[in-house]
Protein backbone atom coordinates (compact mmCIF):
# COMPACT_ATOMS: atom_id res chain seq x y z
CA UNK A 1 0.00 0.00 0.00
CA UNK A 2 1.53 3.60 -1.11
CA UNK A 3 2.52 5.83 1.96
CA UNK A 4 -0.58 8.51 2.33
CA UNK A 5 0.70 12.65 1.62
CA UNK A 6 1.30 14.39 4.02
CA UNK A 7 -2.17 15.89 4.87
CA UNK A 8 -3.70 18.56 7.12
CA UNK A 9 -7.62 18.48 8.57
CA UNK A 10 -9.18 20.97 10.64
CA UNK A 11 -11.11 18.73 13.37
CA UNK A 12 -13.38 21.34 14.50
CA UNK A 13 -16.22 22.65 12.96
CA UNK A 14 -16.09 25.80 10.81
CA UNK A 15 -17.58 29.12 11.50
CA UNK A 16 -16.33 31.41 14.36
CA UNK A 17 -15.25 29.52 17.68
CA UNK A 18 -12.57 30.62 20.43
CA UNK A 19 -10.06 27.46 19.41
CA UNK A 20 -9.55 26.07 15.85
CA UNK A 21 -7.94 22.97 15.84
CA UNK A 22 -5.39 21.35 12.83
CA UNK A 23 -3.94 17.82 12.85
CA UNK A 24 -1.09 17.58 10.28
CA UNK A 25 -0.20 13.70 9.30
CA UNK A 26 2.39 12.26 7.19
CA UNK A 27 6.16 11.87 7.25
CA UNK A 28 6.93 15.32 6.34
CA UNK A 29 4.75 16.80 9.11
CA UNK A 30 7.26 17.94 11.59
CA UNK A 31 9.55 19.84 8.33
CA UNK A 32 6.51 20.92 6.78
CA UNK A 33 5.01 22.84 10.36
CA UNK A 34 8.67 23.77 11.14
CA UNK A 35 8.61 26.12 8.01
CA UNK A 36 5.87 28.27 9.94
CA UNK A 37 6.12 27.90 13.64
CA UNK A 38 8.37 29.32 15.44
CA UNK A 39 8.24 28.38 19.21
CA UNK A 40 8.74 31.37 22.28
CA UNK A 41 11.69 29.77 23.26
CA UNK A 42 13.70 29.81 20.20
CA UNK A 43 14.06 26.36 20.26
CA UNK A 44 13.29 24.42 17.09
CA UNK A 45 10.25 22.96 16.79
CA UNK A 46 12.45 19.09 16.54
CA UNK A 47 14.46 19.55 19.40
CA UNK A 48 11.26 19.39 21.95
CA UNK A 49 10.19 15.52 22.95
CA UNK A 50 6.93 14.14 21.46
CA UNK A 51 3.79 15.07 23.74
CA UNK A 52 4.88 18.91 24.58
CA UNK A 53 3.21 21.66 24.09
CA UNK A 54 4.98 23.99 23.23
CA UNK A 55 3.48 27.89 22.77
CA UNK A 56 4.66 30.19 19.68
CA UNK A 57 3.58 32.20 16.39
CA UNK A 58 2.63 30.62 13.25
CA UNK A 59 4.66 32.90 10.03
CA UNK A 60 6.72 34.84 12.69
CA UNK A 61 7.22 37.39 14.83
CA UNK A 62 3.83 38.98 14.59
CA UNK A 63 2.22 35.95 13.52
CA UNK A 64 -0.61 33.99 14.86
CA UNK A 65 -0.38 32.95 18.36
CA UNK A 66 -0.46 29.27 18.42
CA UNK A 67 0.16 26.29 20.78
CA UNK A 68 2.05 23.14 18.97
CA UNK A 69 1.99 19.36 19.94
CA UNK A 70 3.64 16.70 18.54
CA UNK A 71 1.65 13.71 18.96
CA UNK A 72 4.09 11.60 16.94
CA UNK A 73 7.07 12.52 15.02
CA UNK A 74 4.92 12.19 11.96
CA UNK A 75 1.40 13.70 13.92
CA UNK A 76 1.18 17.33 14.85
CA UNK A 77 -1.73 18.98 16.74
CA UNK A 78 -2.12 22.91 15.91
CA UNK A 79 -4.30 24.70 17.96
CA UNK A 80 -5.31 28.40 17.94
CA UNK A 81 -7.47 31.42 17.80
CA UNK A 82 -11.12 30.19 16.10
CA UNK A 83 -12.61 31.82 13.37
CA UNK A 84 -12.01 30.51 9.44
CA UNK A 85 -9.64 33.63 9.00
CA UNK A 86 -7.18 32.39 11.20
CA UNK A 87 -7.74 28.55 10.66
CA UNK A 88 -7.15 29.48 6.84
CA UNK A 89 -4.20 31.21 6.59
CA UNK A 90 -2.27 28.30 8.24
CA UNK A 91 -3.99 25.50 6.09
CA UNK A 92 -3.10 27.65 2.91
CA UNK A 93 0.39 28.13 4.30
CA UNK A 94 1.04 24.40 4.74
CA UNK A 95 -0.55 24.00 1.23
CA UNK A 96 1.76 26.27 -0.35
CA UNK A 97 4.39 24.04 0.80
CA UNK A 98 2.84 20.92 -0.72
CA UNK A 99 0.82 19.75 2.35
CA UNK A 100 -2.89 18.29 1.14
CA UNK A 101 -5.47 19.58 3.10
CA UNK A 102 -8.56 17.26 3.61
CA UNK A 103 -11.77 17.66 4.92
CA UNK A 104 -12.43 15.57 8.11
CA UNK A 105 -14.48 13.09 6.35
CA UNK A 106 -12.13 11.98 4.08
CA UNK A 107 -9.51 12.23 6.94
CA UNK A 108 -12.03 9.80 8.77
CA UNK A 109 -12.12 7.90 5.83
CA UNK A 110 -8.11 7.66 5.48
CA UNK A 111 -8.04 6.85 8.86
CA UNK A 112 -10.34 3.97 7.98
CA UNK A 113 -8.40 2.73 5.83
CA UNK A 114 -5.21 2.47 7.12
CA UNK A 115 -6.42 0.37 9.88
CA UNK A 116 -6.77 3.17 12.79
CA UNK A 117 -10.75 2.45 12.63
CA UNK A 118 -12.83 0.03 10.91
CA UNK A 119 -14.98 1.02 7.92
CA UNK A 120 -18.38 1.04 9.69
CA UNK A 121 -17.07 3.21 12.48
CA UNK A 122 -15.83 5.96 9.81
CA UNK A 123 -19.10 5.49 7.89
CA UNK A 124 -21.15 6.37 11.77
CA UNK A 125 -19.15 8.83 12.72
CA UNK A 126 -19.30 10.62 9.15
CA UNK A 127 -23.20 9.92 9.57
CA UNK A 128 -23.17 11.37 13.32
CA UNK A 129 -21.70 14.43 12.46
CA UNK A 130 -25.28 15.05 10.30
CA UNK A 131 -27.78 13.54 12.57
CA UNK A 132 -30.27 16.12 12.96
CA UNK A 133 -32.52 15.01 16.06
CA UNK A 134 -31.48 13.04 19.45
CA UNK A 135 -33.25 9.72 18.28
CA UNK A 136 -31.47 9.29 14.93
CA UNK A 137 -28.41 10.26 16.60
CA UNK A 138 -28.76 7.56 18.84
CA UNK A 139 -29.19 4.87 16.37
CA UNK A 140 -26.18 6.02 14.79
CA UNK A 141 -24.13 5.94 17.89
CA UNK A 142 -25.18 2.44 18.17
CA UNK A 143 -23.61 1.69 14.51
CA UNK A 144 -20.88 3.56 15.67
CA UNK A 145 -20.04 0.92 18.85
CA UNK A 146 -20.23 -1.97 16.59
CA UNK A 147 -23.78 -2.79 16.19
CA UNK A 148 -23.69 -3.37 12.36
CA UNK A 149 -20.36 -4.50 11.80
CA UNK A 150 -21.25 -7.44 14.38
CA UNK A 151 -24.16 -8.42 12.91
CA UNK A 152 -22.43 -8.65 9.67
CA UNK A 153 -19.95 -10.58 11.09
CA UNK A 154 -21.98 -12.96 13.09
CA UNK A 155 -23.99 -13.49 9.42
CA UNK A 156 -20.52 -14.29 8.13
CA UNK A 157 -19.80 -16.84 10.54
CA UNK A 158 -22.97 -18.33 10.05
CA UNK A 159 -22.57 -18.84 6.55
CA UNK A 160 -18.85 -20.11 7.05
CA UNK A 161 -20.55 -22.60 9.38
CA UNK A 162 -23.30 -23.71 7.19
CA UNK A 163 -25.82 -22.68 9.04
CA UNK A 164 -27.68 -20.51 5.65
CA UNK A 165 -31.28 -20.43 7.24
CA UNK A 166 -29.48 -18.26 10.17
CA UNK A 167 -27.76 -16.02 8.30
CA UNK A 168 -30.86 -15.30 5.64
CA UNK A 169 -32.38 -14.29 8.87
CA UNK A 170 -30.15 -11.95 9.85
CA UNK A 171 -29.71 -10.24 6.92
CA UNK A 172 -33.87 -9.62 6.34
CA UNK A 173 -33.84 -8.48 10.08
CA UNK A 174 -30.98 -6.09 8.95
CA UNK A 175 -33.17 -5.30 5.70
CA UNK A 176 -36.40 -4.75 7.23
CA UNK A 177 -34.65 -1.17 8.74
CA UNK A 178 -33.13 -0.05 5.18
CA UNK A 179 -36.52 2.85 5.08
CA UNK A 180 -35.43 3.26 8.57
CA UNK A 181 -31.85 3.69 8.10
CA UNK A 182 -31.83 6.00 5.28
CA UNK A 183 -33.60 8.54 6.54
CA UNK A 184 -31.16 9.02 10.09
CA UNK A 185 -29.71 11.58 8.39
CA UNK A 186 -31.67 12.67 5.47
CA UNK A 187 -35.00 13.98 6.42
CA UNK A 188 -37.96 12.41 5.41
CA UNK A 189 -39.85 14.73 2.38
CA UNK A 190 -43.53 15.17 3.59
CA UNK A 191 -45.50 16.99 1.01
CA UNK A 192 -49.13 18.75 1.95
CA UNK A 193 -50.95 19.19 -1.15
CA UNK A 194 -54.58 20.21 -2.03
CA UNK A 195 -56.75 22.73 -3.83
CA UNK A 196 -56.32 26.59 -3.58
CA UNK A 197 -56.78 28.30 -0.03
CA UNK A 198 -56.99 24.96 2.28
CA UNK A 199 -54.66 25.70 4.42
CA UNK A 200 -51.80 24.03 3.74
CA UNK A 201 -49.59 27.03 4.18
CA UNK A 202 -50.68 27.63 7.74
CA UNK A 203 -50.42 24.43 8.51
CA UNK A 204 -46.73 23.93 7.65
CA UNK A 205 -46.35 27.14 10.10
CA UNK A 206 -48.86 25.38 12.26
CA UNK A 207 -46.24 22.30 12.76
CA UNK A 208 -43.13 23.72 12.49
CA UNK A 209 -43.79 26.23 15.06
CA UNK A 210 -43.19 29.62 13.28
CA UNK A 211 -43.79 31.49 10.28
CA UNK A 212 -42.43 29.86 7.65
CA UNK A 213 -44.58 29.91 4.85
CA UNK A 214 -46.42 32.56 3.11
CA UNK A 215 -49.92 33.14 4.19
CA UNK A 216 -52.37 35.23 2.39
CA UNK A 217 -56.40 34.69 1.67
CA UNK A 218 -56.72 34.80 -2.47
CA UNK A 219 -56.41 31.38 -4.26
CA UNK A 220 -53.09 30.69 -5.70
CA UNK A 221 -51.31 32.67 -3.40
CA UNK A 222 -48.19 29.54 -3.06
CA UNK A 223 -46.61 29.36 -6.96
CA UNK A 224 -43.88 27.56 -5.88
CA UNK A 225 -42.36 24.94 -3.22
CA UNK A 226 -41.86 26.18 -0.07
CA UNK A 227 -39.96 23.94 2.63
CA UNK A 228 -39.27 24.02 6.34
CA UNK A 229 -37.36 21.42 8.38
CA UNK A 230 -38.36 20.54 11.75
CA UNK A 231 -38.58 17.22 13.68
CA UNK A 232 -41.53 14.95 14.34
CA UNK A 233 -41.72 12.50 17.73
CA UNK A 234 -37.75 12.67 17.52
CA UNK A 235 -37.97 12.18 13.44
CA UNK A 236 -36.50 14.63 11.07
CA UNK A 237 -39.23 15.53 8.30
CA UNK A 238 -38.75 18.36 5.77
CA UNK A 239 -42.38 19.81 5.04
CA UNK A 240 -43.19 21.02 1.86
CA UNK A 241 -46.39 23.59 1.14
CA UNK A 242 -46.91 23.78 -3.01
CA UNK A 243 -49.17 25.36 -4.91
CA UNK A 244 -53.10 23.94 -5.13
CA UNK A 245 -53.73 21.48 -7.29
CA UNK A 246 -56.24 23.33 -9.75
CA UNK A 247 -56.50 23.70 -13.85
CA UNK A 248 -55.24 27.08 -14.06
CA UNK A 249 -55.09 29.41 -17.65
CA UNK A 250 -52.25 31.15 -15.64
CA UNK A 251 -48.91 29.98 -16.79
CA UNK A 252 -47.03 31.30 -13.84
CA UNK A 253 -49.25 29.19 -11.23
CA UNK A 254 -49.08 26.67 -14.21
CA UNK A 255 -45.71 26.03 -13.28
CA UNK A 256 -46.14 25.63 -9.90
CA UNK A 257 -48.63 23.19 -10.03
CA UNK A 258 -46.73 21.02 -12.10
CA UNK A 259 -43.56 21.44 -9.64
CA UNK A 260 -46.40 20.17 -7.15
CA UNK A 261 -46.72 17.05 -8.96
CA UNK A 262 -43.06 16.77 -9.68
CA UNK A 263 -42.56 17.07 -5.38
CA UNK A 264 -45.54 14.50 -4.68
CA UNK A 265 -43.79 11.63 -7.08
CA UNK A 266 -40.46 12.15 -4.84
CA UNK A 267 -42.50 12.31 -1.09
CA UNK A 268 -42.27 9.64 1.66
CA UNK A 269 -45.83 10.29 2.35
CA UNK A 270 -48.62 13.15 1.38
CA UNK A 271 -50.97 14.90 3.53
CA UNK A 272 -54.07 16.05 1.16
CA UNK A 273 -55.44 19.27 2.60
CA UNK A 274 -59.26 20.19 2.70
CA UNK A 275 -61.32 22.86 3.67
CA UNK A 276 -63.58 21.78 6.39
CA UNK A 277 -66.08 24.45 5.77
CA UNK A 278 -66.60 23.59 2.21
CA UNK A 279 -68.81 20.81 0.73
CA UNK A 280 -66.95 17.93 -0.75
CA UNK A 281 -66.50 17.90 -3.98
CA UNK A 282 -65.75 15.30 -7.39
CA UNK A 283 -62.53 17.11 -7.73
CA UNK A 284 -61.44 15.74 -4.06
CA UNK A 285 -62.69 12.52 -4.82
CA UNK A 286 -60.47 12.02 -7.29
CA UNK A 287 -57.58 14.05 -5.10
CA UNK A 288 -57.81 10.70 -2.79
CA UNK A 289 -58.32 8.66 -5.62
CA UNK A 290 -55.06 9.99 -7.40
CA UNK A 291 -53.76 9.55 -3.49
CA UNK A 292 -55.12 6.68 -2.12
CA UNK A 293 -52.19 6.44 0.81
CA UNK A 294 -52.29 9.96 1.80
CA UNK A 295 -53.28 11.19 5.52
CA UNK A 296 -56.81 13.21 4.75
CA UNK A 297 -56.72 16.50 6.77
CA UNK A 298 -59.86 18.00 6.81
CA UNK A 299 -58.45 22.26 7.92
CA UNK A 300 -60.40 25.13 9.18
CA UNK A 301 -62.98 23.43 11.23
CA UNK A 302 -62.96 26.50 13.77
CA UNK A 303 -64.85 28.04 10.27
CA UNK A 304 -67.83 25.72 10.67
CA UNK A 305 -70.22 24.41 13.18
CA UNK A 306 -69.65 20.94 11.67
CA UNK A 307 -73.25 20.91 9.52
CA UNK A 308 -74.69 17.84 7.72
CA UNK A 309 -72.73 17.70 4.70
CA UNK A 310 -69.80 16.61 7.21
CA UNK A 311 -70.61 12.84 6.72
CA UNK A 312 -70.14 13.15 3.22
CA UNK A 313 -66.04 13.58 4.24
CA UNK A 314 -64.29 10.93 4.40
CA UNK A 315 -62.71 9.81 7.74
CA UNK A 316 -59.36 12.19 8.59
CA UNK A 317 -57.75 14.94 11.02
CA UNK A 318 -60.00 17.93 11.77
CA UNK A 319 -57.18 20.91 12.26
CA UNK A 320 -57.57 24.28 12.82
CA UNK A 321 -54.67 26.49 13.14
CA UNK A 322 -56.22 29.40 14.61
CA UNK A 323 -57.53 27.47 17.93
CA UNK A 324 -54.71 24.72 17.45
CA UNK A 325 -57.60 21.76 17.49
CA UNK A 326 -55.70 18.21 16.11
CA UNK A 327 -52.51 20.13 15.42
CA UNK A 328 -51.08 16.99 17.98
CA UNK A 329 -52.91 14.56 16.56
CA UNK A 330 -51.85 15.24 12.93
CA UNK A 331 -48.24 15.03 13.78
CA UNK A 332 -48.23 11.86 16.09
CA UNK A 333 -50.31 10.20 12.78
CA UNK A 334 -47.23 11.76 10.82
CA UNK A 335 -44.74 10.28 12.69
CA UNK A 336 -46.49 6.56 12.95
CA UNK A 337 -46.96 6.50 9.40
CA UNK A 338 -43.30 7.09 8.43
CA UNK A 339 -42.06 5.19 11.25
CA UNK A 340 -44.54 2.30 12.63
CA UNK A 341 -41.66 0.56 13.97
CA UNK A 342 -38.28 1.22 15.35
CA UNK A 343 -35.59 -0.54 16.52
CA UNK A 344 -35.11 -2.02 20.06
CA UNK A 345 -31.26 -0.50 21.42
CA UNK A 346 -28.44 -2.00 19.73
CA UNK A 347 -29.75 -3.03 16.93
CA UNK A 348 -28.14 -3.20 13.73
CA UNK A 349 -29.77 -0.31 11.54
CA UNK A 350 -27.77 -0.32 7.76
CA UNK A 351 -27.36 3.45 7.05
CA UNK A 352 -25.76 3.52 3.66
CA UNK A 353 -27.08 2.69 -0.08
CA UNK A 354 -23.51 0.19 0.09
CA UNK A 355 -24.72 -1.41 3.09
CA UNK A 356 -28.36 -2.31 1.61
CA UNK A 357 -26.61 -3.55 -1.54
CA UNK A 358 -24.34 -5.94 0.15
CA UNK A 359 -27.39 -7.36 1.85
CA UNK A 360 -29.51 -7.79 -0.91
CA UNK A 361 -26.24 -9.14 -3.20
CA UNK A 362 -26.03 -11.92 -0.60
CA UNK A 363 -29.57 -12.54 -0.11
CA UNK A 364 -30.01 -12.56 -3.53
CA UNK A 365 -26.73 -15.61 -3.95
CA UNK A 366 -28.33 -17.77 -0.83
CA UNK A 367 -31.64 -17.51 -2.93
CA UNK A 368 -29.75 -18.81 -6.33
CA UNK A 369 -27.78 -21.55 -4.14
CA UNK A 370 -24.37 -19.51 -4.16
CA UNK A 371 -23.93 -20.07 -0.43
CA UNK A 372 -20.07 -19.35 -1.10
CA UNK A 373 -20.87 -16.08 -3.10
CA UNK A 374 -22.64 -14.75 -0.15
CA UNK A 375 -19.71 -15.55 2.58
CA UNK A 376 -17.58 -14.19 0.36
CA UNK A 377 -19.39 -11.09 -0.43
CA UNK A 378 -20.34 -10.37 3.67
CA UNK A 379 -16.28 -11.41 4.45
CA UNK A 380 -15.63 -8.00 1.85
CA UNK A 381 -17.67 -6.13 3.80
CA UNK A 382 -16.19 -6.51 7.47
CA UNK A 383 -12.45 -7.03 6.24
CA UNK A 384 -10.46 -4.22 7.83
CA UNK A 385 -9.21 -4.11 3.97
CA UNK A 386 -12.18 -3.34 2.32
CA UNK A 387 -12.71 -0.35 0.53
CA UNK A 388 -14.11 2.61 2.33
CA UNK A 389 -16.28 4.94 -0.07
CA UNK A 390 -17.18 7.76 2.40
CA UNK A 391 -20.70 7.75 0.65
CA UNK A 392 -23.60 10.00 2.35
CA UNK A 393 -26.70 8.38 3.69
CA UNK A 394 -28.62 6.05 1.48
Amino acid sequence: MDEPRTHAVMLTPAGRGAVASVLVQGAEATELVSRFFFAASGRDLVSFPTRRIVFGRWGGDVGEEVVVCRRRVDEIEIHGHGGEAAVGAILDSLKSVGCEIVSWQEWSERQARHGDRDRFKAQALVALSQARTERTAAILLDQYQGALRREFENARQAMTAGETQRAEQMLRDMLQWSELGRHLVEPFRVVLAGRPNVGKSSLINALVGYTRALVYDQPGTTRDVVSAQTALAGWPVELSDTAGLRETADPLEAVGVARTHERLATADLVVLVFDASQPWTVVDDGLCRDWGSAVVVHNKSDLMGRPSFVCEKPPGIWTSTVTGEGIRELELALAERLTPRVPAAGAAVPFLREHIVAIEGALEAIATGKANEASAALAREVSSDATFRGEKSA
